[in-house]
């Protein structure tokens, strides 16, 4: 599927902002077999005293910017053209829980891939005895690893409800876990945090998911969404795999990646710091349309 990508991040500051610093993380990558970035580019609005950019540890880029200066808002656009293909659908060659570790040792890269960095405790995630049970009583006699991702995937999508007021970008996995609502961001983490206390690598995906409208509605502008779904580590041979619990199903075509890593720490579109006080007013929309 090839589309056409655009990004509006707009902040109003009610008293002017003295400086700041931010880091943004929203160009899609280039992944083999799976994405191509054929164009993009991100303007930002007053023009940064300062910009930048690196790699980061997980290979993803990202744009770095500062501001000297007293200013009233921040408008930042992302433009893209992105071709996605389909993730192959293969027969489930992942091994039963109990021979999952063993595996794991035998994998001795330590590169952003390796499934040892996606097992314990990461910046916004600790181990949480009540999501552990959680996953756990999904478990029975003979399982695969694939098979243990796709009911917890599952568990999830059934038992809690979306529900974009209950919680905040803030909010810790643990009192999402206990609400039994909340937003994608929220199950990525409460799927992650279950997967790790079992054993098994899981990883945050951050990116964008095209929505498509009712029957007989129309498309709305802006109406497209940042996302964020999980990555499960299946064993040597079927490697990582990816699932999206807010809407229990695999990662597809409609989903368009920005960036792999532990937690939403890894990969927030926009992280930073500012000088000044007061509140302040933010607008995202996001346009994914299909150009084939």
């Amino acid at each position: 599927m090839l589309y056409d990508l655009t990004l509006h991040l707009g902040y109003s500051y009610d008293i002017p902002a003295a400086g700041g610093r931010h880091i943004l993380r929203i160009m899609p990558l280039s992944l083999p077999d799976r994405q191509r970035l054929i164009a993009g580019s991100v303007t930002i609005a007053p023009e940064p005293d300062e910009r930048g950019g690196f790699t980061d540890f997980f290979t993803q880029p990202a744009i770095t910017f500062a501001y000297r200066s007293p200013h009233e808002k921040l408008d930042i656009r992302l433009q893209a053209r992105v071709q996605v293909e389909n993730l192959p659908m293969t027969a489930d060659f992942s091994p039963p829980l109990d021979r999952l570790s063993s595996e794991i040792a035998e994998e001795w890269s330590l590169a952003a891939a390796s499934p040892h960095h996606f097992l314990g405790q990461s910046p916004r995630l600790a181990d949480d005895s009540d999501i552990a049970d959680y996953a756990r009583k999904g478990i029975r006699p003979g399982m695969t690893v694939h098979q243990i991702a796709r009911d917890l995937c599952a568990r999830i999508h059934k038992d809690f409800k979306y529900d974009a007021k209950a919680t905040t970008v803030d909010t810790p996995v643990a009192e999402s876990f206990r609400l039994k609502r909340g937003v994608c961001q929220d199950f990525a983490h409460i799927m992650i945090v279950g997967l790790r206390s079992l054993g098994i690598p899981a990883g945050y995906v951050s990116g964008f998911l095209r929505t498509i409208p009712p029957p007989g509605k129309e498309r709305l502008a802006g109406a497209d969404a940042m996302h964020a779904w999980v990555r499960v580590w299946c064993g040597k041979t079927m490697g990582w795999i990816e699932l999206d619990p807010t809407n229990n199903i695999p990662a597809s075509a409609d989903h368009v990646v920005v960036g792999y890593g532990r937690d939403y720490a890894d990969v927030a579109p926009v992280i930073g710091v500012l000088k000044g006080y007061g509140s302040h007013s933010t607008v995202q929309e996001v346009d994914l349309i299909p150009l084939s």
